[in-house]
């Protein structure tokens, strides 16, 4: 029996026992027990001194953030997820937005960005998620925050593409020195085309014909225009920006430099090619709101925030009926697919778990909804420590993303301003899973259904447009039903294989409901985090 499958069944023989003897509180923005003592225990269930515990440290150091990360991984991700529902207080360093909202909105944008006590303010809806729900004026029509579900899977595969096109590219430089003669390349990656290159003898590269992504071939996977390459930077970024609160990163800090840098959750980040987001504080002592209080976020609630999201799960889906399936056809039909991909394929998945979640009649007890739970990990054995748990790093096929990880011209109709007076034109395909749950739709939250965001389209998506508009009612029905099954859900009230939940129980459902409980998982479920 290998090391995967010793771990799946120490887990889930361990189910009936655990769901009968431990209870489980969870909710969306949340408070910690020391901090909001309550009856019912509902809460956090560490302070946040206990969650930054030993700072980074090293795999050996019990504690850090690098052994729980490393011996103990689904008890980072939890701890992530808890440290993205906190409410932070003032004491914590919470507070004031960029410039307390005073400043050059032109260059500053994150001045409108409000101010929230925690990620889950913006990102909590469907309940308890890494979700959306959050509106912010760093545009003057607006931006939505988008859902986070998936979004190590979205930066995973859009690393790889940018590895595979700048590898296209130093291929070309090569033939074309070596032969003494121009050499046009396509640049194609996991059958997403963007455009072609021409490299001369001397090394100059032509990039002019270059399709959907910058000149310099890196994907930018976050934030609607497509500007942010990581998970970390967009947390630091986000902790700053939306809440008042700086982190000092040495990663960031040293890729900013120019260095090159593997996060503890893998990501690669190599200042030597890439621009990468400074950090807010430039040392654990610094103070760059003035607000009294440094080193608001250290190094290790970065790596666990950072592992959490790596890891978090993709979208569901929900039921297939006749009419659902017969949209999807027409959804290809009418040539969407040819910008919403359905199905990509990572060569190295860096998560250590993976969750299908599906519509299910009977096993749904309380949403319908059922999720899967599989672990992802072998085991290193580590004479008188937990052994060390790494990702397998197989391939994986990424199903329903319907993304192409490349920027469009969707026409005026989603062009949008900037306080500088100037228009953004280009945007990356929004990945459709989850698309059933997130009204309003666009960047900018201004299509209150499915209907009105694909009639917005034009640009280069005005063909489909077009040929949507021409359906008949019922076939443009059955296309949105198809769209309306791509659903988001809450973790924390979806039964599970980690725990089925009981519709039995006293009080259901308030009790009993199910829920993806990676407690479970833990080295020790007995200690909550």
């Amino acid at each position: 029996m290998n090391t995967q499958c010793r771990l799946s069944t120490h887990v889930f023989g361990l189910m009936i026992l655990y769901t009968l003897t431990l209870p489980f509180h969870t909710a969306a923005q949340e408070t910690d027990i020391t901090q909001a003592p309550n009856s019912l225990n509902a809460g956090i269930q560490k302070s946040l001194e206990e969650q930054i515990g030993n700072g980074r440290g090293d795999v050996d150091t019990q504690g850090s953030s690098l052994y729980i990360m490393n011996r103990d991984p689904f008890r980072s991700i939890r701890r992530g997820r808890n440290i993205f529902q906190r409410k932070f207080t003032v004491a914590q360093g919470f507070g004031p937005r960029t410039g307390d909202g005073r400043g050059d909105i032109e260059t500053e944008g994150s001045i409108g960005a409000g101010l929230a006590d925690s990620c889950a303010a913006c990102h909590g809806r469907p309940r308890g998620s890494a979700g959306f729900g959050g509106d912010v004026f760093t545009r003057p029509d607006s931006r939505d925050a988008p859902h986070l579900f998936g979004l190590g899977i979205v930066e995973m595969l859009a690393d790889e593409i940018t590895t595979d096109l700048r590898s296209i590219k130093n291929a070309a430089v090569s033939r074309a020195q070596q032969t003494n003669r121009q050499v046009v390349a396509r640049l194609e990656s996991k059958g997403i085309r963007y455009g072609r290159i021409k490299t001369l003898p001397n090394g100059t590269v032509d990039t002019s014909n270059v399709k959907g992504v910058n000149t310099d071939l890196r994907i930018r996977p976050f934030f609607h225009e497509g500007s942010t390459i990581s998970i970390r930077e967009f947390v630091v970024g986000a902790l700053n920006a939306e809440m008042g609160l700086e982190a000092f990163d040495p990663d960031l800090t040293k890729a900013v430099a120019g260095e090159k840098v593997r996060t503890p959750a893998g990501m690669v980040l190599d200042g030597s090619i890439d621009a990468i987001e400074s950090p807010p504080a430039t040392s654990e002592n610094d103070d760059p709101d003035l607000d009294g209080v440094a080193n608001e976020i250290p190094v290790s609630l970065v790596d666990h925030l950072e592992f959490y999201l790596l890891n978090y799960f993709k979208p569901a889906t929900y039921r297939q009926t006749a009419r659902v399936k017969q949209g999807r056809k027409i959804f290809k039909q009418i040539q969407c697919t040819g910008c919403h991909i359905p199905s990509l394929t990572i060569e190295q998945d860096r998560r250590v778990a993976d969750v299908e979640t599906v519509y299910n009649r009977q096993r749904g007890i309380f949403n319908r909804l059922f999720a899967t739970a599989k672990t992802l990990t072998q085991e290193q054995p580590d004479s008188g420590n937990p052994p060390i748990q790494e990702a397998v790093k197989s391939s994986f096929l990424v199903k329903n993303i319907f993304a192409d990880f490349k920027r469009h011209d969707l026409g005026a109709n989603f062009w949008e301003r900037n306080f500088d007076g100037t228009i953004t034109k280009k945007f990356m395909t929004e990945p459709l899973w989850g698309v059933g749950s997130t009204a309003p739709y666009g960047h900018d939250g201004r299509s209150m259904n499915l209907w009105s965001v694909i009639m917005r389209h034009g640009g280069e998506a005005q063909s489909s447009r077009n040929q949507f508009a021409r359906l008949s009612d019922n076939q443009q029905s059955k296309m949105i039903e198809f769209l309306q099954s791509l659903v988001l859900f809450p973790p924390d009230d979806t039964a599970s294989n980690l725990n089925p939940g009981n519709s039995n129980a006293v009080d259901y459902p308030q009790n009993g409901h199910g829920n993806i409980a990676l407690p479970k998982l833990f080295n020790n479920p007995n200690d909550l985090e």
